[in-house]
């Protein structure tokens, strides 16, 4: 059973989620706080924060900056954290364009470009193309869910580089994928 709080110690416990993790969603958050949906976005607005998609994009934002082998349009999904030459993580939530209408499953062109480009992004040179990809897809991803991959570079040979990506929904993993990219 969820303990009720006052509603000053919901807001401030509510802010305080919300700066450490911009991506949760208001039905997350009235579950947690044992409130209506509604409620949560009276207090979003009295708090002044604004509302997911736009919290996500002012995150996607602050990183894009950084990214030096392409502009933020070209990557597929959000970019939420990046280290250049090291590592980056970005977020996509499977829309209706996305997915096969009989199926609703999404279509891995979407997870394979999600993975890509977050591979060709951490390599920290004006051109990077993919040389070669070697990528698992361990369950069907559906409408609706967030996929959250994470890149890493493993090693670097000269101007080739392994990148290795993983793919999750939840805690479940969906995709798995090693990249070789190459900077010109």
């Amino acid at each position: 059973m969820v303990h009720r709080v006052s509603k000053e110690q919901r807001q401030k416990e509510l802010a305080n989620l919300l700066y450490t993790n911009p991506f949760t969603t208001d039905d997350e958050l009235a579950k947690k706080f044992d409130v209506s949906v509604q409620t949560i976005r009276l207090d979003r607005t009295e708090l002044g924060i604004p509302e997911l998609r736009q919290r996500t994009k002012q995150v996607a934002e602050q990183v894009y900056q950084k990214v030096r082998s392409m502009t933020g349009g070209e990557l597929v999904g959000d970019l939420l954290e990046f280290e250049r030459g090291k590592q980056a993580t970005s977020i996509m939530e499977v829309m209706p364009e996305m997915v096969v209408n009989k199926s609703r499953v999404c279509r891995s062109d979407y997870l394979f470009s999600q993975a890509n480009t977050l591979a060709v992004a951490i390599v920290d040179a004006d051109i990077v193309l993919t040389g070669s990809a070697r990528i698992r897809y361990r369950r069907p991803v559906y409408l609706n869910e967030k996929i959250v991959a994470y890149a890493f570079l493993a090693r670097k040979k000269t101007n080739k580089y392994l990148i290795k990506v993983t793919a999750k929904v939840g805690a479940e993993e969906v995709f798995v994928g090693k990249f070789i990219v190459v900077a010109k």
